[in-house]
């Protein structure tokens, strides 16, 4: 058995450094108050999608790059996969705006109103262009989740609310890292889930908007994750009447029978990012820090954890190490 690592929270970027160094023979410890996955951090609310793609419209080179590889981690860990795309589709008044988000990314094809119809029938009627990004996935984050949690804890790793870090100390707490890691910020995001029985998606829709961006993700038996508000703040909470108003609007315009939909969950969290949206991995006395993953945590934590690994088995530097943090 290798050295110990003790692993500072059991968020997705905590439970991924754990996959990697667990299936490389360490012996590890996630310490977590809450111990478990749950309604207490940003994972929770996350919306699952797996779309580097999409992303390279407003995030940088590294993202896309290294968000390549997330399906097929998450699917070598044992998590539901979905691998049908993504549609991105614009109002007839905002159509300058998916060409535009067509020169800005890759791995698409446009389709026209039939086209469409073959892939999202209950879209045709309303659009009659999209983009199909034909190489994304998306997951269900509170069942993966779960799930890798409970192989985690089958294979040996120990989870405990408290107790003094034993070895290699990897810290994946998120926002709440602030107290080391001043440059930290917090991004709020709010969101709902509906059940829209007479909604049928195959796949996470983005409607473009140049104020209101908006995602819906299936999760299955007619409930959708619609997402999210993006605001520099780190109150994690409240979400304003304002907020959800403009994503019911939205996705009442993707799709009427949202106005019928139950609204079964809003969910408030804020999202840990450094200035510049990217994430590190970095060093302070002989502690390592895992964080910065922005609204890209199930996209990017696997190629982190993987880089943690690698450090920690051969010492190599990571790609997105970072020698200061103050």
């Amino acid at each position: 058995m290798s050295s110990p690592i003790t692993i500072l929270g059991s968020g997705v970027a905590g439970l991924c450094v754990a996959a990697e160094l667990s299936g490389a023979g360490h012996a590890v410890t996630v310490i977590d108050p809450h111990l478990a996955p749950g309604a207490h951090g940003c994972s929770w609310w996350a919306g699952g999608m797996l779309a580097p793609d999409c992303e390279g419209e407003v995030a940088e080179e590294p993202v896309v790059r290294l968000g390549r590889d997330a399906a097929d981690w998450w699917q070598g860990k044992g998590a539901q996969v979905t691998r049908n795309g993504s549609v991105v589709v614009a109002l007839d008044r905002d159509r300058r705006q998916l060409d535009r988000f067509a020169r800005q990314t890759e791995n698409h094809q446009t389709l026209d109103r039939a086209a469409l119809e073959a892939l999202e029938p209950q879209l045709a009627d309303r659009f009659d262009r999209a983009l199909f990004m034909t190489q994304e996935a998306h997951i269900n984050p509170r069942e993966t989740l779960l799930g890798l949690h409970a192989r985690l804890a089958d294979a040996g790793v120990q989870f405990v609310k408290d107790g003094t870090p034993q070895g290699q100390v990897i810290d994946c707490r998120g926002l709440a890292a602030r107290d080391a890691l001043p440059d930290l910020r917090g991004v709020k995001g709010e969101m709902v889930i509906l059940s829209a029985p007479d909604v049928t998606l195959s796949r996470p829709v983005r409607l473009i908007h140049p104020r209101f961006p908006l995602y819906i993700v299936p999760r299955g038996d007619g409930v959708f994750m619609l997402g999210a508000t993006q605001i520099e703040s780190g109150e994690r909470s409240r979400a304003t009447v304002r907020s959800i108003m403009e994503l019911l609007n939205a996705a009442y315009a993707l799709h009427p029978a949202f106005g019928e939909a139950e609204v079964l969950e809003i969910g408030v969290d804020a999202r840990p990012a450094f200035p510049d949206n990217l994430p590190r991995i970095g060093r302070i006395g002989d502690r390592l820090y895992v964080n910065g993953l922005f609204r890209h945590g199930f996209l990017l934590a696997p190629a982190m954890a993987r880089m943690v690994g690698a450090m920690v088995r051969h010492g190599d530097q990571p790609e997105v190490w970072h020698e200061d943090h103050s």
